[in-house]
């Protein structure tokens, strides 16, 4: 039995192909990167929102900038992104003849580097965006009346079957690839016009002996001496990136394990925010009734009280609705908030 089914799991040795656990085990490790830096970055935020608050914030367009960098300087020098270079694989044509130190073609380069790391980015804004339309139709009730409003109802209702139908072709290309009838295990790499092999003994060979750019000359021009430096910068960074990557892989692997679902709970318990200082005004014997129902934003006696559940604190809702959904935090204590954490708070007598 487990001879029949071992052509499932192992590459032909004719073909080079790599098996269906190594391609999909290097889908997974860029996966777990991001979960396991937004987590430490909340952590970092929520400890000092003052100082790292806008990490917090702008995590979506720094992540993506250092993915470009890292991405792109591996398929500029080993034709593969960081996880395949990671697992000894690299990208080639159709022909599977040129050697990974030369890069890819630039039309698929520039493919592969949009694919890769521009995509995702722009899947998580529309994911966010899309959140946030479905969170102020909850607090309004209207009917469509312009095109533009009944064009984005219709995208809500079927934009979650157009990512059942983006689901369903991955599965049957990775099935596919399972049996041997297509070279791809990914729409992507179909789209970036690229497949994936091993690399060969020269291609290793020449990666250790491949230079890290050509040599500044004192006859080049400003421009070409500066374009130089960029690029060296650059390279920099993205040999920093991939070195702390490849060192702290199994630590952010870990991370995502510690902060998945089925630990919740254990994590709840370590990194709950602190209950904030009640107001200082709580402490003055002066303090009338009035005084205490005063919204902290807007100064004046509040008008359908609601709670922020990140922090204790009491706001008309006006007030703190608009404010969170602008700066995703606590006014007065910078803790990171949403709008799921708005609590109405209804009086007895109301």
């Amino acid at each position: 039995m487990a001879e029949r089914g071992a052509h499932l799991t192992t590459a032909a040795p004719a073909e080079d192909r790599p098996s269906v656990f190594e391609v999909l085990a290097q889908d997974s490790l860029m996966n777990a990167v991001k979960p396991a830096l937004l987590h430490a970055v909340k952590i970092l935020a929520t400890s000092n929102p003052a100082r790292y608050g806008v990490l917090w914030r702008r995590f979506d367009e720094i992540y993506a900038v250092l993915d470009v960098l890292l991405q792109h300087h591996f398929l500029s020098r080993t034709s593969a992104s960081f996880s395949e270079n990671f697992y000894g694989l690299k990208r080639a044509g159709e022909d599977g003849t040129r050697a990974a130190h030369l890069g890819l073609r630039r039309r698929q380069h520039w493919r592969s580097l949009f694919l890769l790391a521009l995509l995702p980015y722009l899947h998580t804004k529309l994911e966010k965006i899309l959140a946030r339309q479905r969170d102020e139709d909850d607090f309004s009730i209207r009917l469509p009346q312009s095109f533009m409003q009944k064009m984005y109802r219709a995208f809500l209702a079927a934009y979650p079957f157009v990512c059942m139908a983006w689901d369903g072709w991955v599965f049957c290309q990775q099935l596919l690839y399972v049996f041997g009838k297509t070279r791809t295990h990914s729409p992507l790499l179909w789209l970036a016009g690229v497949k994936l092999s091993y690399l060969t003994a020269n291609d290793i060979r020449s990666l250790d002996l491949k230079p890290s750019g050509p040599a500044l000359s004192p006859s080049q021009s400003f421009r070409e001496q500066f374009q130089h430096w960029v690029s060296a910068a650059v390279g920099g960074v993205a040999v920093s990136l991939s070195t702390s990557l490849s060192i702290g892989v199994f630590f952010l692997q870990f991370l995502e394990w510690w902060y998945s679902s089925e630990n919740q709970s254990t994590v709840k318990s370590l990194t709950t925010l602190p209950t904030p200082p009640p107001p200082l005004h709580l402490h003055s014997q002066e303090t009338s009734p009035t005084h205490i129902k005063v919204c902290p934003l807007c100064r004046k006696v509040r008008t359908n009280d609601t709670a922020l559940a990140t922090s204790g604190y009491v706001f008309c809702y006006k007030c703190i609705y608009v404010f969170v959904k602008a700066n995703h935090r606590c006014p007065l204590t910078g803790y990171p908030s949403g709008l799921q954490h708005l609590i109405k708070i209804y009086a007895p007598d109301g």
